[in-house]
């Protein structure tokens, strides 16, 4: 559906302002799918980002400075996110051996197999993407790098 369609504005200023608008809708759009089938599984969208980030360090720890790093969302409170995952036993925290005031995180074995079960479960979700094809995908995703330069 066009976004004209979707939001009930038949013209735009410019098509700048149309792309623009159109990347805001699509985005929120993207993260309403992704927190739904998140839910099912009791995590929200930076939950699992967090996870996956720590899944990527591991069996290294991480600290709080660089999941804040290498989230997604910025605006989210990384340590509020472990405080959850940690009550959940997905991930544990403690006084890194080395620095008395850093603290290790590491992703626990259930973190793990619930990120094994979401990357088998994520290969068939329909997120939009898949109405592309892997050339359109490439273009998007350059012209979405190029839009942050």
């Amino acid at each position: 559906m066009k976004i004209e369609d979707e939001i009930k504005q038949p013209a735009f200023h410019s098509d700048y302002h149309k792309a623009h608008i159109n990347l805001i809708f699509t985005a929120g759009w993207l993260q309403q799918q992704q927190s739904a089938f998140f839910k099912e599984y009791g995590l929200t969208l930076p939950q699992f980002n967090i996870l996956r980030i720590l899944r990527g360090q591991h069996p290294k720890p991480a600290t709080v400075n660089l999941l804040i790093e290498r989230m997604l969302d910025k605006t989210s409170n990384a340590s509020r996110i472990v405080d959850k995952l940690e009550s959940k036993a997905l991930v544990t925290r403690c006084v890194c051996p080395s620095n008395r005031r850093a603290v290790d995180i590491r992703i626990t074995e259930a973190g793990l197999a619930l990120l094994s079960r979401l990357d088998e479960t994520m290969q068939t979700q329909r997120l939009g993407t898949q109405n592309l094809t892997l050339a359109e995908a490439a273009q998007l995703s350059d012209l979405l790098d190029k839009i942050r330069d």
